[in-house]
């Protein structure tokens, strides 16, 4: 287990280039305290006028294991699956260049580490479903904000998960942004009592990276500074 009390304090360049989508995680405990504090501090991200539409649900011990049996148990249920579907997409319907390159890049990247194969439907399905168990982190951290609000408020949350996945990166923790629980957001309503107001925005795993996993030597590519950046001078 990494000790966060002994972990040398990083750069903020450092700790955003060193960030990394974790895979596999430890099963050692994150003290509540460093999750307050990190959830704390997360909450200085900017917001437009201030409205902070963010909320936490944090899951631990049976909790966690509860929800992920009950969305493994729609999974892995063909008829129960068809079901389910994301209130708001979270990628394109129809994709182009030079996102399905990306996207089938990192898919592949991560299969072939894996040894998964194209033929191999039923080992890519087991992977994917690692998401539902937040690939065995101790913690996993659900994100909702009201129904009322708006696509700017979406990108205030994620301001907000940023700065999570940055200040648990500083103290030697690592994270999983996930989209995978949104489909099954009934699910998760039930079983975190959500009112009718409240949606899912997405999930988050949180916990001690385990680098023995190959998953976790996996590092995405990014496009060159002149793909996405225009100067008008």
């Amino acid at each position: 287990m990494s000790d966060p009390a002994t972990y040398e304090p990083k750069t903020v360049l450092e700790v955003v280039q060193s960030r990394r989508s974790v895979r596999a995680f430890l099963a050692d405990p994150v003290e509540r305290a460093m999750i307050d504090e990190i959830l704390i501090a997360s909450s200085r991200a900017p917001s437009g006028s201030n409205i902070q539409p963010w909320k936490v649900h944090v899951l631990r011990g049976s909790s966690k294991e509860q929800l992920s049996r009950k969305v493994l148990e729609v999974v892995n249920d063909p008829q129960e699956q068809a079901k389910h579907s994301e209130l708001h997409p979270y990628y394109p319907k129809d994709w182009k260049s030079p996102y399905l390159e990306r996207r089938r890049a990192l898919g592949w990247g991560l299969y072939s580490l894996l040894s998964l194969t194209r033929e191999n439907k039923a080992g890519m399905k087991a992977q994917h479903a690692r998401n539902f168990t937040f690939f065995d982190a101790p913690v996993g951290l659900l994100f909702t904000t009201d129904c009322s609000m708006e696509r700017g408020s979406w990108l205030d949350l994620g301001m907000f998960m940023q700065n999570i996945m940055l200040l648990a990166k500083a103290r030697g923790l690592d994270t999983c942004p996930q989209a995978a629980f949104n489909a099954y957001h009934r699910v998760v309503s039930e079983h975190l009592g959500l009112s009718a107001d409240e949606i899912l925005v997405g999930a988050m795993s949180l916990g001690f990276a385990d680098l023995s996993k190959i998953e976790n030597t996996l590092e995405s590519e990014r496009a060159p500074l002149e793909s996405f950046v225009r100067y008008h001078d």
